[in-house]
C-alpha cells in the first residue's frame, strides 16, 4: 500500500511539475487569468505532493520511546497541511487574481495558445487521475460510492492526489470555457470570473480535505466490517464468555491499534489464559494484516466499566 500511494503522489508531481511552468510561462505572454489561476493552482499542487512524499517518508520511521506507536500520523499531518496550502495558496490566489481583473480588465494575446495549453493539460492530468484512481479502486471497500468510500478512506495521501487531480480537471474545463467566452462576446469579465470560480473550487476542495484529515488526525476506528470481524474471532473461542469492549484506531492508513476487553472463563489458570490471548493474537492478525498492535484486557466474573 506504501508503494501504491508513493506511486500516486510521483506520478501526481511529475504531471504538475510539468503543467505548472507550462501554464504560468503561457499566462504571462496572453494575460489570461483564468490561465494564471489554473498555474497557481499547478504550483500549489506540486509543492503539496513535494509535503506528501516528505510525510509518506517521515511516517516509516521505528516506533521509539517518544513515539511507541510509530509516526504513521505525519501522513495525516502532512495532508492537513497540503489542504491549508491548496486554500491559501491556490485559492485565496485564484480569487484575488480574478477580481482584480474584473476591476481591470484587459484583452487576451494569443488565445490559441491557451487553447493549446489547456488542452495539454487536461490530457497529463488525466493520466495522472487514472494512476490515482486505479489504485482507489483497488483498496475502497466493496458497496460504497465514490464520496462514502473518500470518507471511509485512511489513506489520506491517496485522497489528498484524487480530490486535486478532479479539482485541476474541473479547473482546466472552467478555464477554457471562460477563455472561449471571453474570445466569443469580447467581454473579459469571463475570463476574470474563471479566475474567481476556480478559486471557489480550490477552497471547497480545500475545506473538504482539511475536514478528512481533521478526522483522521484525531483517532478514527477501523472500518465496520474490521470491528466485527475482530469481535466475531475473539467471541468464537471456547475459553471466552464474552466479548465486553473492542475498540480501534488507525495508526496509519495499513496500521491499526485494537484493543479488546474480554470475559475469560473462571476455571481458567494463569497459564492457559496465557496461551488462549496468543492464540486471539495470532488470529486477529492473520485475518486482518492491516491490524498492528493488540491489546487484551481480561476480566473473569462481572466485568466493570473499561
Amino acid at each position: 500500500m506504501k508503494e501504491g500511494s508513493t506511486k500516486v503522489v510521483v506520478a501526481a508531481l511529475a504531471g504538475n511539475s510539468l503543467i505548472a511552468i507550462i501554464k504560468l510561462a503561457v499566462a504571462l505572454v496572453t494575460g489570461s487569468a483564468a490561465l494564471l489561476a489554473e498555474g497557481v493552482h499547478s504550483v500549489a499542487d506540486t509543492g503539496n505532493q513535494v509535503l506528501l512524499l516528505v510525510g509518506l517518508k517521515r511516517s516509516q520511521r521505528l516506533p521509539d520511546a517518544e513515539h511507541p506507536f510509530g509516526y504513521g500520523h505525519e501522513q495525516y499531518f502532512w495532508a492537513f497541511v497540503v489542504a491549508l496550502m491548496l486554500f491559501f495558496v491556490g485559492a485565496v490566489v485564484s480569487i484575488y487574481e480574478g477580481v482584480e481583473k474584473l476591476l481591470e480588465p484587459h484583452a487576451i494575446e494569443r488565445p490559441w495558445l491557451i487553447y493549446a495549453i489547456l488542452v495539454a493539460a487536461l490530457a497529463i492530468e488525466a493520466v495522472s487521475l487514472t494512476v490515482a484512481l486505479r489504485e482507489f479502486h483497488r483498496t475502497r471497500p466493496r458497496g460504497l460510492g465514490y464520496l462514502a468510500a473518500i470518507r471511509a478512506s485512511k489513506d489520506a495521501n491517496l485522497v489528498v492526489v484524487l480530490l486535486e487531480d478532479t479539482a485541476a480537471l474541473i479547473g482546466l474545463l472552467i478555464a477554457l470555457v471562460g477563455v472561449g467566452l471571453a474570445q466569443l462576446t469580447g467581454l473579459m469579465m469571463f475570463d476574470a470570473l474563471a479566475s474567481v470560480l476556480i478559486g471557489l473550487l480550490l477552497a471547497g476542495v480545500a475545506f473538504m480535505l482539511a475536514s478528512e484529515t481533521r478526522s483522521l488526525l484525531i483517532g478514527e476506528a477501523a472500518l465496520a466490517p474490521h470491528q466485527e470481524r475482530i469481535r466475531a474471532l475473539a467471541a468464537a473461542m471456547p475459553e471466552v464468555k464474552s466479548v465486553e469492549e473492542v475498540l480501534t484506531m488507525h495508526l496509519g492508513p495499513r496500521a491499526i491499534l485494537v484493543g479488546l476487553r474480554l470475559d475469560f472463563r473462571d476455571d481458567l489458570v494463569d497459564r492457559d489464559l496465557e496461551a488462549v490471548i496468543i492464540d486471539i493474537k495470532t488470529r486477529i492478525h492473520q485475518a486482518i494484516p492491516e491490524v498492528e498492535r493488540i491489546l487484551i484486557e481480561s476480566c473473569r466474573g462481572p466485568c466493570g466499566p473499561g
